[in-house]
């Protein structure tokens, strides 16, 4: 594993553990130039996933772009690290699980905005708002009404 402060090829393995929900083995790892420490993360990966864009251009997926447009829309919301990783591996296993190695940007997107809706619904709209390009205020009225809607009435218990 190249060191990510000096870039030297060599680095040692100090420490390894799997992660909370056992998706990933947690290793800690010393660089033996520079002594930088630093964390890697390793994953089972089922397949290799292409994404396909909407002008039907084909790029590799990339978990990390993935978890980065989420943390984006959780910025500044309180919503525990942890959560945003078990939501993320659970994003990337519903993709692998879908037996194809093609999957198309949309598809990709409403996964994310339904697990982020369950999660969030401020780093919902944000998101949203991206996915569906929104240009006009009227656009996230539209979004809150809709959320509105699916939200059930809450039951009054009546008194006697």
């Amino acid at each position: 594993m190249r060191c990510p402060f000096c870039g030297f090829a060599d680095t040692q393995v100090k420490d390894s553990r799997p992660t909370e929900d056992g998706s990933a083995i947690r290793r800690r790892r010393v660089c033996t130039e520079c002594n930088g420490r630093f964390t890697t993360f390793e994953r089972v990966q089922l397949r290799e996933l292409t994404v396909v864009k909407r002008n039907n251009r084909r790029v590799p997926f990339d978990r990390d772009k993935l978890m980065r447009s989420i943390q984006i829309a959780l910025r500044k919301r309180p919503v525990d690290p942890e959560r945003v990783e078990r939501l993320v591996s659970g994003i990337v296993r519903q993709l692998e699980a879908s037996g194809e190695s093609e999957i198309p940007a949309e598809n990709i997107g409403r996964i994310v905005m339904e697990a982020l809706k369950a999660l969030d619904d401020v780093a919902y709209v944000r998101f949203a708002s991206v996915y569906r390009n929104f240009r006009e205020p009227k656009d996230f009225e539209q979004l809150i009404g809709e959320m509105a809607e699916d939200e059930e009435p809450a039951t009054v218990p009546k008194r006697s």
